[in-house]
């Protein structure tokens, strides 16, 4: 499946939004990648999880965790077409039950791969990192529709890990105006917006 494939699928189902958009990092966006909208369109988030699963197949791990909320549907899909055990990350660890911060079944020195649908500042993916790691669990690898191009991969390259995206918001963006989903004028308007946010090295 081409990247031209999947990009058109998630322009068509409105996964990917023009307009003005406050992100978690507080900056407001032109553009906004709502991949929970997949969740309705069985085909589309299957395809995801396939190009995301293509990117990692070859890597050495023994678990799979999606990073809450988003990505939990991507990480089920990987997870039941390809036989992968998976752990679950509470967002909020209750104070009753078992009270645990992570779900499933694991034993500590696993290696998890962490399942994120896009990656901004890289902050989602450490707040699932963290957990893990208290948990002994081995974490190295990330793998992401979308690396946002705005500091995340070194953020978590600094740490130590590996971001493995499908798609750059440049290759996105370059797909979209090729096919005349966005004008030129939008496609500098994000371009711009993309260079100004980004972490200064």
């Amino acid at each position: 499946m081409s990247h031209t494939t999947l990009i058109s699928k998630l322009f068509e189902i409105n996964a990917i939004k023009f307009g003005e958009f406050k992100l978690k990092t507080g900056s407001l966006s032109p553009i906004y990648i709502d991949l929970r909208v997949t969740i309705s369109y069985p085909d589309v988030l299957k395809m995801v999880a396939e190009a995301m699963w293509d990117k990692v197949k070859n890597l050495e791990f023994d678990i799979i965790c999606g990073v809450p909320y988003t990505a939990l549907p991507i990480a089920t899909a990987i997870s039941l077409e390809h036989n992968k055990p998976m752990i679950m990350r509470r967002k909020e660890v209750k104070d009753y039950g078992t009270r645990k911060a992570i779900e499933g079944a694991f034993q500590p020195g696993q290696h998890v791969l962490v399942v994120e649908d896009l990656v901004t500042s890289g902050s989602s993916v450490f707040e699932t990192i963290e957990p893990l790691e208290l948990e002994q669990l081995k974490v190295k690898d990330i793998v992401v529709l979308l690396d946002r191009e705005q500091g995340g991969k070194e953020n978590i390259n600094s740490r130590g890990c590996n971001l493995h995206s499908v798609l750059t918001m440049s290759v996105l963006l370059d797909t979209l105006r090729n096919e005349k989903k966005i004008d030129q004028a939008m496609f500098d308007k994000v371009q711009e917006y993309i260079k100004s946010t980004q972490v200064k090295k």
